[in-house]
């Protein structure tokens, strides 16, 4: 008689007992690794938004520009699926770039290296349901190499832009560059802001390549999609 082992999904181990039944009779397992974020476990889920390596390839397919009802129709699984799934992905989620803030924390390092002088800001509109329901992107770049640096998500209003004035406090920056937008013009020092498109072209090129990979940043002023609509 062949002995196989039942392997936890998550962390691998074979520390496992059977613990029950589900209602349609399927057999569940759970993981005794104190250590394991997953406890109870099924070896073949009928639902296959259930499945770990599925709920992976929803995240992949993200990151690689995909939106919700591509996932839906190339993994077979439902919108709220995808929905819960990104949504458990939040708290990994990173306001600010504290790799880049490391790298410019001179407490840290042999060589002192020159913190950001200048920031080129702006936001980016997006809706959640409906288009009513509007949700802005704004976000921050230093202004020499394009790296990001620290971003919020919110309405497009004043309380919004100081979350992100807020996060940008510890780059040290003295100077800002940004479309004039009215938020910016009363809480930036005038000293320390200057007014242009010629100097957001970085990041109005982010935001042109968001658009791109990102369907629900696609807008008709895209000239593809403006010639067609002609």
């Amino acid at each position: 008689m062949a002995l196989v082992y039942v392997h936890c999904p998550e962390c691998q181990s074979i520390d496992v007992v059977q613990y029950g039944k589900q209602a349609n009779g399927t057999q569940r397992y759970r993981c005794n690794n104190r250590d394991c974020p997953r406890t109870i476990f099924l070896l073949q889920y009928s639902d296959k938004g259930r499945v770990p390596a599925v709920k992976q390839q929803i995240v992949d397919m993200t990151l690689n520009g995909s939106g919700v009802r591509d996932i839906v129709r190339v993994l077979g699984v439902s919108s709220a699926t995808v929905i819960d799934v990104l949504k458990k992905k939040e708290p990994a989620i990173k306001q600010v770039n504290e790799r880049l803030l490391k790298r410019l924390d001179p407490a840290q390092l042999d060589v002192i290296i020159q913190q950001v002088e200048a920031a080129e800001m702006d936001e980016m509109w997006s809706f959640v349901g409906s288009k009513r329901q509007q949700r802005w992107l704004w976000h921050a770049i230093d202004h020499h190499t394009g790296d990001v640096l620290a971003y919020v998500c919110g309405p497009r209003e004043d309380e919004t832009f100081l979350q992100l004035k807020e996060l940008l406090v510890p780059f040290g920056i003295t100077h800002f560059y940004t479309d004039g937008w009215g938020a910016y013009r009363r809480h930036l020092d005038p000293a320390q802001h200057t007014v242009g498109k010629q100097y957001t072209q970085k990041i109005e090129r982010k935001h042109t390549t968001l658009r791109a990979r990102i369907k629900r940043l696609g807008r008709n002023s895209l000239p593809d999609t403006f010639l067609l609509s002609t």
